[in-house]
């Protein structure tokens, strides 16, 4: 029997996840179904909640030595086996049944979590350890190899941004205000000579918790949209070569495919369209 990973199955990656979506959510100025679905599985006493801990211990234990981080992996395994997986099971259907209400399972899977690999890796290592009928070594080592990897590195990067967060937290309202507005401007001032549709492309950019299907989404209709007006602004030229030069302009507008990651270079393509079409409705209405 092969162990695969299930993101469904996950109570910690859908911890992350949930949490990353009040983010956007908070960041679109609109309410956040996933605070109530927080408060609702992840309090309390219940099996889901205490296998969840098991999870968070794990992410929260960074830059220690091997051997401590050997008997935290252990020790893990070992609370793993007495929970009561019957409940567990039942209580997991649930809360994936509450997030279906709220979110497309499929774009809410999509968005991007720092510590997927090893909570990927906690859950396929319990799920070997609890499953009497599944001998893989090779599965037991690939994981433990992760945990233990993410256990004994110390994350600079990680302890630098919690040090940030912990020391704005410390505000008083006023000062956390005035922190945010001088944010806002700087960000105001750094992209002023952008366009409207670049500055809202850039806030989808934010607000879209690293989701690769709610972004491709975006930038997909804006391409469309600037295809579009771009066809109009054709059809209104009289000069047959500027028309030549548009038809293939639109040829190399393309949408992004389904099957493809949006990159950066999606991103910029999408800012030069931005740009080009601004060229050519000034310079048509200069014709005009």
């Amino acid at each position: 029997m092969k162990i695969k990973h299930s993101k469904y199955k996950n109570t910690g990656l859908i911890f992350e996840l949930l949490v990353k979506q009040i983010t956007a959510d908070t960041l679109s100025n609109q309410d956040s179904p996933a605070i109530k679905i927080l408060k609702k599985f992840y309090t309390g006493k219940s099996s889901l909640v205490r296998e969840y801990k098991l999870y968070d211990f794990i992410l929260k234990n960074r830059g220690i030595d091997s051997q401590k981080a050997e008997r935290i992996i252990n020790t893990i395994v070992e609370l793993s086996s007495k929970l009561d997986t019957t409940s567990l099971r039942k209580q997991k259907y649930e809360l994936i049944k509450e997030v279906k209400k709220y979110y497309d399972l499929e774009e809410f899977f999509s968005i991007k979590v720092e510590s997927y690999k090893p909570l990927a890796a906690l859950y396929c290592l319990l799920e070997v350890q609890n499953q009497p009928n599944c001998i893989d070594p090779e599965v037991l080592v690939e994981n433990k190899t992760t945990l233990l990897t993410h256990l004994t590195v110390k994350n600079n990067l990680v302890e630098s941004r919690d040090e940030l967060l912990d020391e704005y937290s410390t505000y008083d309202k006023d000062l956390k205000l005035l922190t945010y507005k001088i944010l806002l401007e700087k960000f105001n001032t750094r992209y002023s000579h952008l366009l409207p549709e670049q500055k809202n492309i850039l806030k989808e950019v934010i607000t879209s918790a690293n989701s690769t299907i709610r972004l491709r989404k975006i930038v997909n209709e804006e391409v469309f949209r600037v295809r579009k007006e771009i066809r109009v602004l054709k059809e209104t030229v009289t000069d047959e070569v500027t028309k030549i030069k548009l038809e293939e302009v639109l040829k190399l507008i393309k949408p992004i495919k389904n099957t493809v990651k949006v990159t950066d270079d999606h991103l910029v393509s999408l800012m030069q369209y931005y740009d080009l079409l601004n060229e050519l409705k000034a310079a048509w209405k200069d014709h005009k």
